[in-house]
């Protein structure tokens, strides 16, 4: 008797130990699945070599991530990336032309920046060497190259504004839009302070440790009040990003096809698309209405906003930022899906 209770407890012991073998298998397995280092990829497109990462398996739901004002595509926290990777979707981010690794075939010429912002402040039209609906145009691009006929979107600051465009040219391949820190550009909005559009317009510098200064300063003021930066942090974000690619130019021709655009208002109007508007109540780029304004002219939209987030990712709002996003990506990746199967 006592030694059948001894080989029933020893089977369960072993049948425990597989159990939690096997555990750890699939979480290692996810965890390789999602590692946010896959390799730079480039597809040729109508006038840019776009360079993009996708982390994930090919077979699993995409979100496209798209970034902002001369953003590159490491500018996604690589463990924002990760956590949505293991929400089972395959996770897609690119630079956008005039940023990054993203190369054209023969570049355009550089706006007159200082005559333009002039030319907006009046009231005129803007001169722009592109608009937000070329760089729409390169992301859809993008995953028409590598054959995903349906995805959700995810766009930060700028990045919210071209996700808005290519929700509205292909209604029917974005199952969902996430906006972050973005806005409708419709007129009467509360404005950036002068001194931070000053430091967002100072895009040249004559070497690398300018540069870098430089840099430091802009994501210093674009910082949350609640949290005291350390400057060498600011300055090795910095480097990292001016040693993968500095492109002061480009920056300048993204600045100005935002500033060509003065209101997608009638756009967002016309979408159908589910959408979660994300916003922090410290933004001093685009304060807190413009996130308002935004879920208000999106049909059936859903806001979120974050206490003290401002127009960064900073360490402390990552957990509040993905609080908000995982369960809204994962619910559309499954209702997506559905839809797949059907």
């Amino acid at each position: 008797m006592g030694s059948c209770i001894l080989v029933k407890f020893m089977r369960a012991i072993v049948l425990l130990a597989a159990l939690m073998c096997g555990q750890c298998f699939f979480t290692a397995a996810a965890a390789a699945r999602c590692a946010a280092d896959a390799p730079v990829q480039r597809v040729q497109l109508r006038e840019v070599n776009l360079a993009y990462q996708s982390i994930g398996a090919p077979s699993d739901p995409a979100l496209l991530l798209i970034m902002g004002l001369g953003g590159q595509l490491t500018d996604w926290p690589d463990e924002v990336v990760s956590a949505l990777c293991e929400q089972g979707l395959r996770v897609i981010r690119f630079d956008n032309r005039d940023a990054g690794l993203t190369t054209w075939a023969q570049a355009p010429a550089a706006g007159n920046l200082a005559f333009q912002v002039m030319r907006y402040q009046l009231g005129l039209p803007v001169a722009a060497p592109y608009g937000l609906g070329d760089l729409a145009e390169d992301a859809l691009g993008l995953m028409e190259a590598l054959d995903i006929p349906r995805f959700q979107v995810l766009g930060a600051s700028m990045g919210g504004m071209i996700a808005q465009h290519v929700a509205a040219m292909a209604p029917q391949r974005v199952s969902s839009l996430i906006l972050i820190m973005s806005s409708s550009s419709a007129p009467g909005l509360p404005a950036p302070s002068p001194s931070l559009l000053q430091l967002l317009a100072r895009r040249s510098a004559p070497d690398r440790a300018v540069a870098l200064e430089q840099q430091a300063d802009l994501l210093a003021a674009l910082g949350s009040p609640q949290v005291i930066d350390d400057r060498q942090d600011l300055l090795r974000l910095a480097a990292q990003s001016y040693d993968r690619a500095f492109n002061p130019e480009g920056a300048t021709r993204q600045i100005l096809a935002i500033l060509a655009e003065h209101s997608r208002v009638a756009l967002l109007n016309r979408l159908q698309v589910p959408a979660l508007v994300i916003h922090g109540t410290a933004d001093p780029l685009l304060p807190v209405m413009h996130g308002v304004h935004l879920a208000a002219h999106l049909r059936g939209s859903q806001l979120r906003l974050i206490p003290g987030l401002a127009h960064r990712f900073q360490e402390p709002f990552k957990a509040p930022l993905l609080a908000a996003l995982l369960p809204y990506a994962k619910a559309h990746r499954d209702a997506q899906g559905v839809l797949a199967r059907l």
